[in-house]
């Protein structure tokens, strides 16, 4: 993987990130803004093209220039792909490891059978509610606004998402690594959270890798950590 710090900044671009565990796609924002204002000599519109939460890695596509953030649209309708990791036997209010681990139960009647089976009814077409730690908008707030300051929010209604591929890569209850291909609008987290219910033991989103958007894939970054 090449480094952000040997990069030649243009006018007009698409750059690939690997966005660090515990950043904002915010953030990446505001770091690649600086880094062309120094290189260019000038500020440019700059904006990403689908947020990826601050305890996810992987794949954020930057777009710079009027003429590539016009794109944001079209990239944002591309199929994405992810792997990670689910945990059972407990959950949590953020639906990842955001917050504290709560609701524990038994994992003793999980089987790798059983594991497989229920992972066969992730795919398709199905209606999915965005956790409430999210960047969805009400009254002009993001949810996660509300959430953090622990007020509940009463308007949140199923959605409906395509799952393209859903598949197991490994299991070692409590963990089950996992594998997803899915459109926009998808949350990982609320895959996450309903499998735990359909396996009857609860569960929530570990960890979290954007594999690839579209034709882009994470193998073409740039890893920023300077």
């Amino acid at each position: 993987m090449k480094n952000l710090s040997e990069y030649a900044f243009e006018k007009d671009q698409l750059l690939l990130i690997d966005k660090p565990w515990g950043w904002t796609s915010f953030k990446v924002v505001k770091i690649i803004r600086k880094k062309i204002r120094n290189f260019l000599g000038k500020n440019l519109k700059i904006g990403h093209a689908g947020t990826l939460d601050p305890l996810a890695t992987g794949l954020l596509i930057i777009l710079i220039g009027r003429e590539y953030t016009k794109k944001t649209d079209s990239i944002q309708n591309y199929k994405k792909t992810y792997t990670g990791i689910i945990k059972l036997g407990c959950t949590t209010q953020s639906f990842d490891s955001e917050t504290e681990e709560y609701n524990f139960s038994s994992t003793s009647h999980i089987t790798p059978e059983l594991v497989q089976e229920i992972s066969k009814k992730f795919k398709g077409e199905i209606d999915q509610i965005p956790p409430s730690f999210s960047a969805l908008r009400m009254e002009g707030k993001r949810f996660y606004e509300y959430a953090r300051k622990g007020k509940k929010i009463n308007s949140m209604k199923p959605r409906k998402v395509k799952i393209y591929k859903f598949y197991i890569l490994k299991i070692g209850i409590p963990y089950i690594q996992f594998f997803v291909e899915c459109g926009k609008g998808t949350y990982i987290r609320s895959i996450a959270k309903d499998f735990g219910i359909a396996m009857k033991s609860g569960a929530y989103l570990l960890s979290l890798r954007r594999e690839s958007i579209g034709p882009f894939s994470i193998r073409n970054s740039y890893s920023i950590d300077f």
